[in-house]
């Protein structure tokens, strides 16, 4: 069964299963423990809202030191993410596969599978959900917003990690990091029925309140992956701003923590 422990790496602060599934070594990121200031302390990942570009850099090298990935950093595979379904696969490790998917990540997609050694991936959250889904053979880091969590995101990309690595969502586990939770997240009436028509009673925590997590929950149940192959951090970020950063809380003003995952294997060479 899949667990989540926090532990902290050279001064960075990590959730992650500390018995690395399928040979992936993966994290939720907290926000402390980098070089950030301001509204972006300190352990800013997310290069596109505006903090110092060298500070994003030291504070990437520092969590791929964390993970064991530092030598393999010049892979790091960092969408643009765009709140869509898109499901980007890398396959190679090098030349011109790795160069095409990585063009395709920055064209814009809110998932990559991975089946290549030693080519970190990370994308970045201020309250939305992160998913690392880790089956034999593969990995896949997911971004669910509310678009991504409704377009069932998390499910289509479990059947792109089950079709690369040529296994059932029985083979899945799933890790579902810190959100914006239920009681934090009031939305529309409409929004919300949307919801409810999608998945059922599950997505409502109450009257005007919105629970992201039970229905990416739901979505992955729904394809296949059982119920206890799947944990959740259970924590809202807006109500943790101490240790995660959160796009409604602070006024949408802030940085960016992560989910990273890397499929260590011999260093991938020209």
């Amino acid at each position: 069964m899949p667990t989540l422990e926090r532990h902290s790496v050279g001064g960075v602060t990590l959730l992650g299963d500390l018995e690395p599934p399928c040979g992936v070594t993966f994290a939720f990121t907290e926000r402390t423990g980098g070089v950030s200031a301001g509204e972006y302390a300190s352990l800013n990942l997310g290069s596109r809202c505006g903090d110092d570009p060298t500070c994003v850099a030291e504070n990437r090298r520092r969590v791929l030191s964390a993970l064991g990935a530092e030598g393999c950093a010049d892979r790091l595979v960092s969408p643009r993410q765009v709140h869509g379904d898109h499901v980007v696969v890398v396959r190679e490790a090098g030349g011109k596969g790795l160069a095409a998917a990585r063009a395709e990540a920055e064209a814009g997609a809110d998932a990559v599978c991975c089946t290549a050694v030693d080519v970190p991936v990370l994308l970045c959250f201020a309250d939305c959900v992160p998913v690392v889904l880790v089956a034999p053979g593969g990995f896949v880091v997911a971004h669910s917003g509310w678009r991504g969590t409704l377009a069932r995101i998390s499910a289509k990309a479990t059947l792109v990690l089950c079709r690369e690595c040529g296994c059932g969502p029985e083979d899945v586990r799933a890790y579902v990091g810190p959100h914006i939770g239920g009681a934090d997240y009031e939305v529309s009436g409409e929004l919300l029925a949307r919801f409810e028509a999608e998945f059922g009673s599950r997505a409502r925590f109450s009257e005007r309140h919105l629970d992201l997590g039970a229905c990416v929950r739901e979505a992955l149940e729904d394809v296949g992956v059982p119920a206890g192959s799947i944990v959740d951090a259970g924590v809202s970020t807006a109500s943790a701003t101490e240790r995660f950063f959160s796009h409604r809380a602070e006024g949408g003003h802030t940085g960016r923590h992560a989910a990273v995952a890397v499929m260590h294997g011999r260093l991938y060479e020209e």
